[in-house]
């Protein structure tokens, strides 16, 4: 009889614990109706990460103002930039996927040549005062970009095999 009445006992509590102290939230309103354009495109716009957006008007914050590459990608530099890169980089980047940093993969569509070397160069700097750096710091879980002291011409080689990329 003790048993029944503690079995008993228990599913009526556990019967009053799972049927009280619940309250129903109210749903927010729902509207079929769309949105304004602009709202979406605004809305787009910002769900693009940094490491997407294209700027071919920034030139970066560091030594190099101005960078004019030829036509033709120099083979013997690019191969210069590849060792380098493979020395340098590739603890952090990878050719072409986000790992701990952005991959190169097209950088150049969407950055400046001097945007480019001014970050391989000047990181420092650049994650502080350029805002797309600043950006992409965030992106990437605030992993900031290593100053590997290069020097400007084995940037401009890294650079040379960013261009062989495809």
């Amino acid at each position: 009889m003790k048993q029944a009445l503690k079995i008993l006992t228990v599913l009526l509590i556990s019967l009053l614990i799972s049927c009280g102290g619940k309250e129903e939230k109210k749903k927010e309103n729902f509207s079929y109706e769309k949105a304004a354009p602009t709202e979406q495109a605004a809305s787009q716009a910002e769900a693009v990460p940094a490491s997407k957006k294209t700027d071919l008007s920034d030139k970066g914050i560091g030594p190099i103002k101005s960078l004019t590459l030829a036509p033709e990608i120099d083979q013997a530099m690019a191969a210069q930039g590849e060792e380098v890169y493979k020395k340098m980089c590739t603890a952090c980047h990878r050719p072409d996927k986000k790992f701990i940093g952005p991959a190169p993969l097209g950088i150049l569509e969407r950055r400046t040549p001097e945007w480019i070397m001014n970050m391989i160069l000047n990181p420092e700097e650049m994650t502080q005062k350029n805002p797309l750096a600043k950006e992409l710091l965030t992106e990437f879980n605030g992993a900031p970009m290593a100053n590997q002291n290069l020097t400007e011409a084995e940037a401009r080689a890294v650079l040379e095999y960013f261009r062989t990329l495809k």
